[in-house]
């Protein structure tokens, strides 16, 4: 049932995106999906990726021949493209199999195996759709949100310090090294995504069924919601508002070597094609995610996590695309989403006062974060001694709380050891005797 409520709920909002796009004069997420089966794709690497996520439902003589299909058929359109002198991108195979799936799932398969296998194409749709999705909703913050509120969250920034200017002198000084390698990291924060979310979903075809909370559903939930809060608060970053970037549109050219100058804050116009896709910082929010689903894999995934978390953090800041209050509402975001998400993963079977606190805590937080930054700016950047460290303290807190209660459930979620078995490290005597035996 949940399951078919996220899948109406999508498809509704695609068509009301689809709506939205045509009166626009844009094409919006359905019928740009739909183009990709025939013509050229925009993102050959994300149609793998959804593709890779619904293999984790088949065996591997199944994914075998799903990803010969996928190459093959993409052979064939870059052979035509070639002779008509087309871009050689690739991508409709992987789409074309993926629609496969699910067609299959529902002529072929039966009972469990029909679920599980429209489970992995709903979860690969879902990932293409929702990437359509949020282009149309950058483009709808650029059409209906005419002027931005830059100034008051840059008035707010500097409260911690201004921390995109810091970076940016930083990122600059680095050289070209510096940032075509940050540059690499904060584009391929999806992959990283597809590939921490491939490591979770690894057993499902042997196990028969998914983990209960993964990392792509809080991605997905993310992506989908973020959007929402760019129409409450439009903001499209120091690079574009005060930096070079922003060309006649911009307050100032300032960004990253002067400070802006601290006065009365006031929206300002900007064009209709920039986005305003900054509070909260979903890169931030993304990053955030990706590492604390990686808390409970291999050393290597760990460290990738933490790497891509300080990397995503560093990009967002040093290229001008964020303000340091970006990335606290993005961190606090992120952490309340996911909680909510991990708390409903088994039927509400974890949803508790714990979990009850900590989401009316996380959400109570952003909300107090965004307010402060619209009607307590000046104040705030007149006292950063004072509000600098109970911004900081608010988004500990929340990390604080969701640190807490997730051991606990995870300490409710352990397997109780059997009765008269000793515990030994991470074996029990009656364990490790049938070993030696």
């Amino acid at each position: 049932m949940l399951w078919a409520a996220a899948g109406a709920a999508t498809l509704g909002l695609l068509i009301a995106l689809e709506f939205a796009a045509h009166h626009y004069g844009e094409h919006g997420p359905v019928v740009n999906t739909a183009r990709e089966l025939v013509l050229t794709p925009r993102s050959g690497p994300l149609l793998y990726a959804g593709l890779a996520l619904t293999m984790v439902v088949l065996t591997w003589r199944q994914r075998l021949i799903a990803a010969a299909a996928a190459v093959g058929i993409d052979g064939v359109f870059l052979l035509v493209r070639w002779a008509i002198g087309a871009s050689p991108q690739f991508g409709n195979g992987a789409l074309w199999v993926l629609m496969g799936c699910a067609a299959a799932g529902i002529a072929l398969r039966r009972g469990e195996e029909r679920a599980l296998l429209l489970k992995g194409a709903g979860l690969g749709l879902l990932l293409v759709a929702g990437h359509k999705i949020g282009d149309t909703w950058l483009l709808i913050t650029s059409k209906t949100r005419p002027s931005v509120l830059d100034a008051y969250t840059a008035t707010a920034d500097h409260a911690l310090g201004d921390p995109s200017w810091v970076a940016g002198r930083i990122v600059e000084a680095s050289g070209p090294f510096g940032s075509h390698f940050l540059h690499l990291v904060y584009g391929q924060l999806p992959l990283a995504a597809a590939l921490v979310g491939l490591y979770q979903l690894r057993h499902v075809a042997v196990e028969r069924r998914f983990p209960r909370h993964h990392l792509v559903r809080t991605f997905l939930a993310i992506g989908l919601l973020g959007p929402v809060v760019y129409m409450l608060f439009p903001v499209v970053g120091p690079v574009f508002a005060y930096g070079a970037e922003g060309g006649r549109w911009a307050a100032a050219d300032v960004w990253p070597h002067t400070l802006p100058s601290i006065g009365v804050p006031h929206p300002f116009p900007f064009d209709q094609i920039t986005p305003r896709n900054c509070m909260p910082s979903l890169h931030t929010a993304w990053a955030t995610s990706l590492f604390i689903h990686t808390r409970k894999g291999s050393r290597p995934v760990r460290w990738a996590g933490a790497f891509w978390l300080v990397a995503t953090l560093a990009a967002t800041l040093g290229f001008g695309y964020h303000y340091g209050t970006d990335l606290l509402a993005g961190a606090v975001f992120a952490l309340t989403i996911d909680a909510a998400l991990r708390a409903t993963a088994d039927g509400w079977a974890l949803w508790d006062r714990a979990a009850t606190r900590l989401t009316v805590h996380g959400s109570a937080v952003f909300v107090l974060l965004l307010v402060s930054y619209r009607y307590l700016p000046t104040h705030m950047a007149a006292r950063p001694w004072l509000f600098g460290p109970l911004l900081l303290a608010a988004t500990a807190s929340v990390v604080h709380q969701y640190v807490r209660v997730t051991r606990g459930w995870d300490a409710r979620s352990e397997p109780e050891p059997r009765p008269g078995a000793r515990l030994v490290g991470p074996q029990s005597v009656a364990e490790a005797e049938a070993g030696a035996a």
